[in-house]
């Protein structure tokens, strides 16, 4: 049996389907991204002290303000972030574990500086309350403030504590007020040999202050009005480190004032000692870190070269099938309309099952009636057949051996010369 091949229309628009695929092939490669990245969901507006944080407590503004004096700001939520070369704040809570916070400081000493901010307030999310309806997401309401214990056990031992009220602040050439002053938390300058002071309350109280160790640091040391120190004697590759003992300088609380807005972004720039530096602000210590995982790797060196080969490989596997060599083909039907196609498709499937002889004596008694018809014979026997023809056609051979000869065949040779002999017979009567 033949089959035919014909071309068709195509149903479907390329545009549209390639328009398809490549909206499904980008969704599917963000999914993978997201997915290793750890951005999966969840608000990070939780109402807590970090740097998605809208609430009071939060540190979105200070964020924002950078963003918009033209920084580069990220919120990560990857452990591999605390690796970063800009300057990393590092927002903990006041739960979190000491020798976790001092590895995180200690591991960038010679990679890039580190701004870190203690918690204060506890404070619960502004839900009802008295707050009416106008209350949004990330709003908290103040409890109270508190210390964190694990600022006592870190390589630079403080010992913040909650001061008495006091009238303001003053550092770096500016002075203001606090939001809160009947709740300031610092630390006195004299218990607090390993830091340097950079902000004050004006009875003494130390706010904010840099690291002092075997590192030197020219630029910390002139903001602070103190000597830097001999840096033949010092390690001139360390960064600095600075804490904000009061939050309410840097967070959204205290930015309600411009003066805590102006300190807040001098002492982001002091940090970075005179460089231009990309802002990160780790929220893995707020709960918010993710666990690296296969589609992390594969997108992380040095996998990523194999990932963007089989990106490419895809894109290259996409492109030829759209481009593909002249219109699709359709399968034409295995049977086609009309007798003759019957009939030679009949007659192939007999010849490929090699059942030839069987048609042999069919043809030879098909062959005797069609004679004895054109003779006008009712029934004859062989020998009043043979003698008809004979008169009809004296040059043909005796039919009957003829018919007999055929119905003997077996070899398709043999068959098809007997009834091709049969068939002159036939003719030569019809002329």
């Amino acid at each position: 049996m033949s089959k035919a091949r014909t071309a068709s229309a195509n149903p479907f628009n390329p545009k549209v389907v390639l328009a398809l695929v490549l909206f499904g092939a980008l969704a599917f490669l963000a999914t993978l991204y997201f997915i290793g990245t750890g951005n999966t969901g969840g608000d990070t507006n939780d109402g807590s002290a970090h740097g998605a944080g809208k609430g009071l407590t939060g540190y979105a503004a200070l964020a924002g303000m950078l963003e918009a004096q033209g920084h580069d700001v990220t919120l990560s939520r990857s452990q591999g972030s605390l690796d970063t070369d800009g300057l990393l704040v590092l927002t903990p809570p006041v739960t979190a574990d000491p020798e976790e916070v001092t590895k995180a400081i200690q591991d960038r000493r010679y990679i890039g500086p580190t701004l870190v901010i203690l918690p204060k307030w506890l404070a619960f999310q502004a839900q009802g309350g008295g707050f009416g309806s106008d209350v949004k997401d990330g709003w908290v309401r103040l409890y109270e403030s508190i210390t964190p214990d694990w600022a006592e056990e870190l390589d630079f031992p403080l010992k913040p504590e909650l001061g008495p009220e006091n009238s303001g602040w003053v550092g770096l050439g500016q002075t203001g007020t606090l939001p809160d002053p009947e709740q300031v938390m610092g630390a006195p300058a004299g218990e607090m040999t390993a830091i340097v002071p950079l902000v004050r309350t004006r009875d003494g109280l130390t706010l904010a202050g840099y690291a002092v160790d075997d590192g030197y640091y020219p630029v910390l040391a002139d903001a602070a009005g103190v000597n830097a120190g001999d840096s033949d004697y010092l390690e001139t590759d360390k960064w600095g480190v600075i804490f904000v003992i009061e939050p309410d300088l840097m967070n959204n609380y205290g930015f309600a004032d411009r003066a805590r807005g102006d300190l807040a972004y001098s002492l982001v720039t002091l940090a970075m000692e005179g460089e231009d530096l990309p802002v990160t602000f780790d929220l893995t210590f707020n709960g918010f870190g993710s666990s690296k995982n296969l589609l992390t790797l594969a997108f992380t060196a040095p996998f990523l070269a194999a990932t963007l080969c089989l990106i490419l490989a895809l894109f290259v596997v996409g492109w030829r099938a759209f481009r593909r060599f002249g219109p699709p083909m359709a399968e034409g039907r295995s049977i086609a309309f009309g007798k003759a196609r019957l009939i030679k498709n009949s007659a192939g499937f007999i010849q490929r099952s090699k059942r030839l002889h069987l048609l042999s004596g069919p043809y030879a008694d098909m062959t005797r009636d069609r004679v004895t018809k054109l003779l006008a014979l009712r029934k004859p026997d062989d020998e009043t057949l043979d003698a008809a023809v004979s008169k009809r056609a004296p040059d043909a051979p005796q039919f009957s051996s003829s018919v007999e000869a055929l119905r003997a065949a077996k070899s398709p040779n043999e068959i098809l010369r007997t009834a091709a002999a049969l068939k002159a017979i036939e003719r030569m009567l019809s002329k």
